[in-house]
């Protein structure tokens, strides 16, 4: 049996940098093969090098690349493109990007055929609707709509279905679930593995999380500066792992069960912040009627020194909740007072000063951070709006913060486009801290990180809390991560609270339908696939 894809000795560099050394791997007919690593890695590279899709300042220096029989360094421009989409195709990672905005989805799945000369008008329509079907979508609601009317996942659907359609052997798929909830997470990976089942497709799985390679591979392949530096079945890399590398990553990968030596004891801690009944309803688009209410008669508090974890899925009012607590909107009823004082109705002066005592964290380090400042005046930045100090205390401040955060002392005088992500957000962090303030809302504030450097920045923001006695409002899908901070839990769903309570009771002895499904929807290591294919060196 002739594997679809031969990766032999394979080198690329890009400028001084060799980005992958020596790498030998091959992906049988119908075979699952996961590839991990961290940002760096050179993942991401091999997945592009098997679509013959380098950047142009890519250069392959050894070694070659071969799918289905055809050499891709000896291929023209005429042959990569009928492989590409017809023998292989790629599911990337950001459908918000990939996706043409101005383009309806079904014509855009139809494209595919089309460019490939499988199918043209109502033919390639017919089809494309077909494919958005095996995809889980109806294409009745989905086909005549645009990118931006779809949730996350069904326009991760939308890039299945158009890679599915021209029939490959080999999809690749980059971090496709990486920003998605762990419900709509799992939900994608089954419709992904049961699509490549029948058709007897392989699938290439390119992901930074051990728990789903584990769980979704026959194989796992683990990256690490350019090297190939483990692989095997995922029940000997994860259960009896050989590279300390793959140790150090199970070590850093977010527990399954229990709660963290991170949380520490619990205390009883004077209330921060509470909200009493708050609700909060957006205006429908179409003016007619009022939507259903983003967040209702919702109780909660968060205490000093302590991690108040809100979960649930994108639409569940965990995110209006942040805005209300931060007064970017207005809570419609109810009342949200922060050490007494009375957020709802605080305005002008007050507001600004309120605005000192609570700080965000945003989600994606990537976009949180001004590109044209340096480091240093991004720290600075809460310090010059309120006008606290002179210039040269703003930056002795940004000096303190930065190594405080355990920034290197160059990041200072450099943007955030020469940092890691891991380092830009900490740089998130050291703004957000620049004010003292009592309490900061976290909004998904590691989900777009590597789980080495997210167990680094869960470990930074647990000792600024014991050290300074920060209260978080931690709002997260993930509850792996919950898992690493918390002290306490809220569930929502669609608005309402379902489930709330010490983290330890709830991640452990969930009362709700729902909070039990989020947990069982939470990738675990050990729930890896049985050994029926022989592991391969």
């Amino acid at each position: 049996m002739n594997p679809v894809l031969t990766v032999e000795g394979l080198a690329v560099r890009y400028g001084s940098v060799e980005a992958v050394r020596g790498v030998s791997f091959h992906v049988d007919p119908g075979e699952t093969v996961a590839l991990v690593g961290e940002s760096g890695s050179g993942k991401s590279t091999l997945a592009h090098a098997a679509l013959g899709l380098l950047p142009p300042g890519a250069a392959v220096t050894a070694g070659r690349v071969v799918v289905r029989g055809t050499d891709l360094a000896a291929a023209d421009d005429r042959e990569l493109r009928r492989l590409r989409g017809r023998t292989v195709a790629l599911v990337p990672q950001d459908p918000g990007a990939s996706l043409d905005p101005v383009m309806r989805v079904g014509r855009q799945v139809a494209e595919v055929l089309e460019i490939h000369g499988l199918a043209t008008g109502r033919a390639a329509a017919a089809l494309a609707r077909e494919a958005l079907a095996r995809a889980g979508l109806d294409p009745d609601r989905v086909a005549h709509r645009y990118p931006h009317e779809l949730s996350g996942g069904m326009r991760q659907r939308v890039l299945i279905a158009a890679a599915l359609a021209g029939g490959p052997a080999l999809i690749v798929a980059d971090e496709p679930t990486s920003a998605l909830d762990v419900t709509v997470q799992k939900q994608i990976l089954d419709h992904l593995a049961a699509l490549t089942a029948q058709s007897g497709t392989s699938l290439l799985l390119v992901t930074h999380d051990l728990a789903v390679a584990a769980e979704r591979a026959d194989r796992v392949l683990v990256m690490r500066a350019g090297e190939l530096v483990e692989s095997g079945h995922p029940a000997q890399v994860f259960d009896a792992p050989r590279h300390p590398y793959t140790r150090e990553l199970a070590a850093a990968a977010p527990r399954r069960d229990g709660v963290s030596e991170r949380v520490g004891r619990d205390a009883d801690e004077p209330p921060l912040l509470v909200l009493d009944g708050v609700g909060k309803t957006y205006p429908s688009r179409t003016g007619r009627a009022a939507e259903r209410p983003a967040v209702e008669a919702l109780d909660l508090t968060v205490s000093r020194g302590r991690t108040l974890a809100l979960v649930g899925e994108s639409g569940s009012g965990k995110t209006t909740v942040g805005r209300l607590v931060l007064r970017l909107v207005d809570a419609d009823t109810g009342r949200i007072t922060l050490d007494g004082l009375d957020v709802t109705t605080t305005r002008g002066p007050e507001l600004r000063a309120l605005r000192r005592r609570v700080q965000l964290v945003q989600q994606n380090p990537f976009t949180a951070l001004n590109p044209r400042l340096t480091v240093e005046a991004i720290i600075a930045d809460p310090l010059h709006a309120h006008r606290i100090g002179s210039s040269a205390d703003r930056r002795r401040r940004a000096a303190e913060l930065a190594d405080v955060v355990h920034l290197p002392a160059d990041a200072l005088h450099r943007r955030a486009a020469e940092l890691s992500g891991g380092q830009r957000q900490r740089v998130a962090v050291a703004r957000a801290l620049a004010l003292d303030p009592e309490l900061v809302v976290l909004d998904e504030p590691v989900s777009a990180l590597d789980v080495s450097v997210q167990a680094r920045i869960l470990d930074l923001l647990s000792g600024l809390q014991r050290d300074r006695g920060i209260g978080y409002l931690f709002i997260t899908h993930d509850l792996a991560v919950t898992r690493e901070i918390a002290h306490d839990v809220a569930v929502m769903r669609t608005g309402r609270l379902v489930e709330h309570g010490p983290a330890a009771t709830v991640l452990s002895d969930p009362q709700d339908a729902y909070t039990r499904a989020l947990l069982d929807a939470v990738p675990d290591p050990r729930r890896h696939r049985p050994v029926t294919t022989p592991s391969h060196p």
